[in-house]
């Protein structure tokens, strides 16, 4: 097992670069040298097990949720199902939409519990968990998901508000979707929840029936897919600016029931060179931005 997964220092010489199977994370560590070294120890130790934790449950995580249903053994499955459950009664989801969010918390979880950190990343494909001690920050790039990859956004994480995880999904990243957003990023409390939501908010980004968005089923894709039937999204043609905003405007609707439900924080949904934002009640920790500032974190 521990010869499968693959664990080295990138060249920078700060961020540990973690890879098994599916699973790929960027961390790292701010604070003293010493707490830094036994942070990336204790993540090490507990990232060779992830994915044989993940694939003994798998099938039970590839079925659809449903409220006050069985609970998983494992320490990241239960994450994964506390995450989807709010969403249960009224759409379909399973618990793999907050699988890379949990990941990531679960590894942050034993590097916090290991080291005294200043702050701290583990990032699971976008998908972040953020830990800060009193008084630091974080700046966060929101990237489109292009062949040439474009910032249309930042925000910044600071150590009063509530945010620890930084999520995005939509049809062009590595998971399916079945809106048809470039991106939906999300702010909430945990990196799970923000990973669940974010698949929710995009899935509602979509104009259904539309002749210029191709869709397949999702098996046909990916026979183990746990969407199975389900029409995902394949491409996206030019849309006029009126279509663009009434897609963002059905994700818009859900993002702000789910900031209302306090099940998110924030969320940017981008489509074809548009943003729309919701923001949290107490401030605006989302803006465009069309360059990067200094100190932007690698996450």
């Amino acid at each position: 097992m521990k010869a499968r997964a693959q664990i080295r220092l990138l060249p920078d010489g700060r961020r540990l670069h973690m890879s098994d199977g599916p699973i790929d994370l960027i961390i790292e560590a701010f604070g003293v040298r010493g707490e830094i070294e036994a942070a990336y120890g204790a993540a090490a130790a507990r990232f060779v097990t992830v994915l044989d934790e993940l694939c003994g449950e798998l099938q039970f995580l590839r079925t659809p949720s449903c409220e006050n249903g069985p609970l998983p053994e494992s320490a990241i499955a239960r994450r994964m199902v506390r995450a989807v459950s709010p969403y249960a009664s009224w759409t379909f989801v399973t618990p793999m939409a907050a699988v890379a969010g949990a990941v990531a918390e679960e590894i942050l979880e034993s590097m916090i519990t290991a080291a005294k950190l200043s702050r701290a990343y583990v990032n699971d494909g976008g998908d972040i968990a953020l830990y800060l001690a009193a008084g630091e920050r974080f700046v966060v790039g929101m990237i489109e998901l292009r062949a040439s990859a474009s910032l249309f956004g930042t925000t910044t994480i600071d150590s009063a508000r509530p945010v620890r995880g930084i999520a995005t999904s939509g049809w062009r990243g590595r998971s399916f979707s079945l809106g048809i957003a470039d991106a939906v990023t999300v702010l909430a409390d945990t990196a799970a929840q923000a990973d669940a939501a974010a698949t929710i908010i995009a899935n509602a980004v979509d104009l259904p029936g539309h002749p210029k968005i191709g869709r397949a089923r999702a098996c046909d894709l990916a026979p183990d897919s746990d969407l199975c039937d389900r029409l995902v999204t394949q491409s996206v043609g030019k849309l006029a600016i009126g279509e663009i905003r009434t897609a963002l405007d059905s994700g818009v609707r859900v993002a702000e029931f789910l900031r209302d439900s306090g099940l998110i924080r924030g969320a940017a949904l981008h489509l074809q060179r548009e943003t729309k934002v919701v923001d949290s009640e107490e401030s605006s920790e989302l803006a465009a931005s069309s360059s990067l500032p200094k100190g932007l974190a690698h996450a």
